[in-house]
């Protein structure tokens, strides 16, 4: 008698767990299951929307990839690392002609860009200017020459 009333309370606080997790307002128990069932069908639907999405986000970004790009402040300049896994004609002209507007002076550079895109560059800040550049600032014009070339380079297409 004992064990079949503590498998029935077992089941009772599972039913109640289950009514909580799905949001069901039911007292009777066949009703908690097809409220449960419901549920579990809206979040298969909300999966695979997110499936879609994401499968989505994944192709545009496959034809269309940009360049990554990461700058670290040194002691007198900046280290500029620019990357794509695929060719980038005519981005080395943007990103230089950036770096040219910002007044930076590219002291070394490693350019490579037959199957891929690689810029490594040490630029260093123009004495004659008044103004303070920071990394934050080449990074967001190195973006701005990317977008650009990237926008220039689709209407060519």
């Amino acid at each position: 008698m004992v064990s079949r009333e503590h498998k029935r309370a077992g089941l009772h606080e599972k039913l109640q767990l289950l009514r909580s997790i799905t949001n069901s307002h039911s007292m009777k128990k066949a009703s908690i299951i097809v409220d449960a069932s419901k549920y579990i069908e809206e979040l298969k639907q909300k999966v695979e929307r997110l499936n879609q999405d994401i499968t989505a986000a994944q192709t545009s970004n496959n034809r269309n990839p940009l360049p990554m790009v990461t700058v670290e402040t040194l002691e007198k300049g900046f280290l500029i690392n620019i990357f794509s896994e695929k060719s980038c004609p005519g981005l080395l002209v943007s990103v230089l002609e950036a770096f040219q507007d910002l007044g930076l002076n590219v002291l070394e550079a490693r350019v490579s860009c037959t199957d891929s895109f690689r810029l490594q560059a040490v630029g260093g800040e123009n004495e004659e200017q008044s103004e303070n550049i920071d990394a934050q600032m080449v990074k967001q014009a190195v973006l701005q020459a990317i977008k650009n070339w990237s926008e220039s380079s689709d209407e060519q297409e």
